[in-house]
């Protein structure tokens, strides 16, 4: 085999790696939202005789619905009625143990006595399903009216009396039949307008059509442009609304006439611009089908105004508009027929414009990256690998010329991986997945792998295998050479390890990132690398730094051992994330792995000391098993949810929610959001330090504020719709939001006692 040959092998080799740790990271990166329930159990019901009627659920493919959560009960003009329904497939169910479930279809049979004179039946019927995803819908109730056959001697008319309906059924209410038109597309049903008063006021029109009507408490308004907000006014300054009894939220008030509603816009600029609100709005058809929550984006061109916030008087007569748009609904017209009852998607609580984040220029940004990737090498998350890499160098100390090509490897593995990393992260934001900064710790399989390499890298340490990284082993294995390619390898493991970590100065650079244009963006993802890196690159480069280096020597032996505790520990830290993420027997599938890959590594050394060949067959036998637990651990579901409300080390915690901290707030309480997850290591570090301290708890009491932790342990799309409405790149995001309204106030990434007490004080004012 030629030189060249050989190189290019191996330059395959370590980029194959490259794309094995980074293109799993996105394979479950954002849950699917559940289609309405309705279009995955489509429910149906007819009477086959006066006595028996057949109730059918047409389910979808993934789906799934349980035998013992199914009822059907009837009008008291069918007496004495029973449900048949067939056996079902058993199996052991996470949520309610030995269940029996259907799938494709379902019919069951209710059999009674009907009145004589009765024409129709109404059926009360319940449901709950599943996806196969792993996620449940909220237990279903529909009502049902179904055309009896005419007695003996009768016309069968196929037509209830007074019903336009056939003799299949009408969903909605008891009243359903009453309904004589087909649902309106939502855009139809709920037209929205807005208007610019004036530099400092705009005027949002509502118009349900006729027969229609809105929650006066769903509607939530936004600008999504920065220097501009802009909110609802308080209810007893909202146009006056019509109390309801409705179904599904008890008494509210809901407007079924034409509304309009003015809304103040606070700028911080004079000059005219354009802009768009996001509404949020929800509402049913009367006696008829309720539509899910919708958000629609409204266009408006905005006058030159005033910075700060206007005072506003209720409008009654707009004046001839600047601008006006009317919205396209973000919700499909599909989306109408979704019966009165269904809870599939629990309609948005109000939500006040977010703290405002100034976002720095590009030359700031990159200053900011490359000083938070310098301090990156001081968090805990990569010491592991960084030890490697400083006893590496160490080694290289025979020559200057070596320690340059060490180095300049180990820069390269973390350029490299850095920007495949920062193109992953924006081609998925572009794509409409909300990702930020270690996202990939979210997916068991990438937690799984990086557990399983730190272990074999902690094996090689200690004598079970022997692997190049820049010890002076040469061996056949992926990792052999001169020292480049493990350096390479280093330098990824390194980008990878290191995402579980904030530094100061990379908020603002990320947000920079995730906001700013693509080129721009992967500049700043470079510049984290370099940040990365630079501590190497100056070992190898300048004398002075080489100098401080110890010199090689016997004690490297016993140092290489001790170096195999901290990758341990690292790969105990990602199976204890990998539990909190799908529970038990995902450790117990990692373990069964891990014992794989010992006896893989272990034949193999065999093999390489001259053993015989079944030694090679049983290592390959051994890494081709380790496929089995891999692929079980991917399939396991999540664990169920925590309680809500817990306490640790004597500080109560609330879980958070958008209609939790909506309600707290509209009862006047400071409120402390903790967003976190347990493979950030900053947010770890800081709930060691200040959140399970006295000063944290008193500080909390004497503000009478609640404590609020969102955990993004796993991918949670409202806790990223929450931190990218406060242009976080991801965890840990610190909001303190004072009591009587108002903006939060967001804090650093790295926290102290004081900062903490300074905050909710500032709340309780």
């Amino acid at each position: 085999m030629t030189g060249l040959t050989l190189r290019l092998r191996r330059w395959l080799a370590a980029q194959a790696l490259i794309a094995g740790l980074l293109a799993a990271l996105p394979a479950a990166a954002a849950d699917v939202e559940l289609p309405p329930v309705d279009q995955v159990f489509v429910l149906s019901a007819q009477a086959t005789a006066r006595d028996r009627i057949e109730v059918r659920w047409k389910i979808a493919d993934g789906y799934y619905l349980y035998r013992h959560r199914t009822s059907v009960k009837t009008s008291a003009a069918f007496a004495n009625p029973t449900l048949a329904l067939p056996a079902g497939d058993k199996h052991r169910d996470e949520f309610f143990g030995d269940v029996e479930t259907y799938r494709q279809q379902l019919v069951g049979v209710v059999r009674g006595m009907p009145a004589a004179d009765a024409a129709g039946v109404a059926l009360t019927v319940k449901y709950q399903g599943c996806a196969d995803a792993g996620v449940c819908y909220p237990p279903q109730t529909r009502t049902l009216t179904v055309a009896l056959p005419p007695a003996a001697g009768g016309a069968d008319t196929g037509f209830l009396p007074g019903r336009q309906g056939g003799g299949l059924f009408g969903l909605g209410g008891a009243d359903a039949g009453s309904v004589d038109a087909a649902p309106l597309p939502a855009e139809q049903a709920f037209t929205s307008e807005l208007i610019a008063l004036d530099g400092n006021t705009l005027l949002l029109r509502l118009t349900p059509a006729r027969g229609y009507y809105l929650y006066r408490d769903k509607l939530t308004v936004a600008l999504a442009e920065r220097g501009l907000s802009t909110a609802l006014p308080p209810p007893a300054a909202l146009p006056r609304a019509t109390p309801h009894r409705d179904e599904h939220f008890g008494d509210v008030a809901v407007y079924f006439d034409e509304v309009e509603i003015p809304l103040p816009v606070t700028r911080t600029a004079t000059a005219a611009t354009r802009t768009t609100l996001v509404l949020g709005l929800q509402g049913c058809q009367t006696d008829g089908i309720c539509y899910p929550p919708m958000t629609r984006r409204l266009a408006v061109a905005l006058p030159a105004g005033k910075v700060g916030t206007p005072t506003s008087a209720p409008v009654t007569a707009p004046p001839a508009p600047t601008s006006t748009a009317t919205a396209a609904p973000a919700a499909p017209a599909a989306a109408a027929a979704t019966p009165p009852d269904a809870t599939v998607v629990q309609a948005a609580p109000a939500r006040e414009a977010p703290p405002t984040r100034a976002t720095p220029g590009l030359l700031a940004a990159l200053l900011l990256a490359l000083g938070g990737g310098l301090i990156l090498n001081l968090m805990p998350c990569v010491l592991p690998v960084l030890s490697l890499k400083a006893l590496s160098l160490a080694q290289s100390g025979q020559g200057r010329g070596r320690a340059r090509r060490h180095a300049l490897a180990y820069t390269a593995g973390v350029l490299l991986s850095m920007l495949a990393l920062g193109a992953l992260v924006l081609a998925l934001r572009h794509a409409g997945l909300a990702l930020g900064w270690g996202f990939q710790l979210q997916q068991p399989l990438v937690l799984a792998g990086l557990a399983l390499v730190m272990f074999a890298l902690g094996l090689s340490l200690s004598g079970l295998w022997h692997a190049n990284v820049g010890l002076g082993q040469r061996t056949g294995a992926l990792l052999q050479g001169d020292g480049i390619r493990a350096d390479f390898f280093t330098g990824v493991l390194a980008v990878v390890l290191a995402t579980p970590c904030t530094a100061p100065f990379m908020g603002a650079a990320l947000a920079y990132a995730f906001t700013g244009p693509t080129a721009g963006a992967l500049l700043v993802f470079l510049m984290l690398g370099l940040g990365l890196a630079l501590p190497f690159l100056l070992i190898g480069f300048v004398p002075a730094f080489a100098r401080l280096l110890p010199k090689p020597g016997a004690w490297m032996d016993t140092f290489k051992q001790l170096l195999a505790f901290p990758l341990y520990a690292t790969a105990a830290w990602l199976v204890w994330v990998l539990a909190k993420l799908r529970g038990a027997d995902a450790v117990g599938l990692w373990l069964a792995a891990a014992i794989l890959l010992a006896l893989a590594f272990w034949a193999w050394s065999r093999a390489r000391a001259g053993a015989a060949r079944g030694w090679q067959v049983l290592a390959l036998l051994a890494l081709l098993a380790l496929a089995w637990p891999l692929l079980r651990l991917h399939a396991l579901p999540r664990p169920q949810a925590a309680a809500t409300a817990t306490t640790t080390a004597g500080v109560a915690r609330v879980a958070w929610s958008e209609q939790a901290l909506a309600d707290l707030r509209a009862q006047g309480r400071p409120v402390f959001v903790n967003m976190t997850a347990d493979w950030c290591v900053t947010c770890k570090a800081n709930e060691k330090t200040v959140f399970s301290g006295t000063r944290f708890r008193a500080a909390l009491e004497a503000a009478n504020a609640v404590y609020m932790v969102g955990d993004y342990t796993d991918v949670d799309p409202a806790i990223t719709d929450y931190l990218q409405r406060h242009r976080a790149v991801g965890v840990p995001l610190y909001v303190v939001y004072p009591r009587g309204g108002g903006e939060g106030r967001i804090l650093p990434t790295l926290l102290t006692a004081g900062m903490v007490e300074d905050a909710l004080r500032e709340a309780a004012r």
